[in-house]
């Protein structure tokens, strides 16, 4: 039997400039990489770090940063994806909690495990999936999760958690609440049905579709079409500073948005299996005047009003006012209250 006896990683003021999406300005006063769930509970067990609160942190693609950060970032970089188990109706695949999400969706791909190709090129990490419970194009992360492992930073003890415990809504899940800093994802389980069967009723695949003629496209060629449409919409992180869809699309019920409508006939909507529709909250934006607009160094991205970005030297501040005048011009037009998608700090 080996035992991980390897020191914490503890590193002082800490610039995260390069640790967010956004690309926006902060200071650390203590960083410790995490790469095990040893480590987890060596933070625990820490005299000083044992006390003091806690910032999880994976890729930091959707996290706003507005000041330098007291408490004690935990920048999670544990590794490794494997096959867990293969059924007769499900492939189950597990992945550590820093693996970047895009990269294990194309490798859970290249080992013809399909089931994931819809949430390509999605920023961030593994472990941050659950608990934004990312999705796109007609694909949620709830609708493909098995299990995860995390460890509890009051008791060091390492749970097991399933899809009813981690409470998943849209882009919500329990760890945005009672577990808020409390718990550190580790590994996260999938569960990929056998057999696999195309997920193609979301109007952007549906042109794709009828661009290129191609109505039964195996999991490669959906992933490769979302890859493309995400490109197309969305700027680079690398490129642009920004933290992908900045606002979740707001759920109305079939009166509000009925009501909508006679207003504004052209408003892009989604009939929701519960009889709820959601709006795009993009449409909402636009139609606002907000899109190439800015404050200060923020902006709202020409190509998508649903990203803001940084034009180059912006404050996590100026990102906030931004937001916040979006929120209240969508509100006085058509009564919405946006919420946003990344967590501020």
């Amino acid at each position: 039997m080996s035992f991980d006896v390897s020191p914490l990683q503890i590193e002082a003021r800490v610039s995260l400039r390069e640790h967010n999406s956004f690309g926006l300005p902060a200071v650390a006063q203590t960083l410790v990489r995490v790469r095990s769930d040893a480590d987890v509970r060596r933070v625990v067990d820490h005299p000083e770090l044992g006390r003091a609160p806690k910032l999880i942190l994976g890729g930091g693609s959707n996290l706003v940063l507005t000041r330098d950060v007291a408490a004690a970032v935990l920048k999670v970089e544990i590794a490794g994806r494997r096959l867990v188990a293969e059924t007769a109706d499900a492939w189950i695949v597990e992945a550590g909690a820093g693996e970047r999400w895009h990269d294990f969706v194309t490798w859970t791909l290249e080992q013809g495990l399909p089931g994931l190709e819809n949430l390509a090129l999605i920023p961030g990490t593994v472990g941050a999936a659950p608990v934004q419970n990312i999705g796109a194009y007609g694909v949620e992360l709830k609708d493909r999760f098995h299990s995860l492992d995390a460890v509890d930073l009051v008791t060091g003890r390492s749970v097991t958690l399933d899809a009813g415990m981690c409470r998943f809504a849209y882009r919500d899940s329990v760890f945005k609440h009672e577990l808020a800093g409390k718990s550190v994802v580790t590994r996260v389980r999938f569960r990929l049905p056998r057999p696999w069967l195309p997920v193609l009723g979301y109007l952007d695949l549906e042109r794709k579709m009828a661009e290129t003629g191609n109505t039964s496209p195996d999991a490669r060629t959906i992933y490769d079409w979302v890859c493309a449409i995400r490109r197309a919409k969305l700027p680079d992180p690398a490129v642009i500073g920004n933290a992908g869809s900045f606002f979740k699309n707001p759920v109305v019920s079939a009166e509000q948005c009925r009501d909508i409508i006679e207003r504004d006939p052209e408003i892009v909507h989604y009939p929701m299996p519960d009889g709820s529709v959601k709006l795009a909250a993009g449409w909402l934006i636009d139609a606002c005047g907000w899109k190439g607009k800015s404050v200060g160094r923020a902006g709202v991205y020409e190509r998508q009003a649903l990203v803001l970005v940084n034009r180059g030297g912006a404050s996590g501040a100026e990102v906030v006012t931004l937001a916040r005048a979006i929120q209240e011009s969508v509100y006085g037009r058509f009564g919405i209250r946006l919420e946003p998608e990344p967590v501020i700090v």
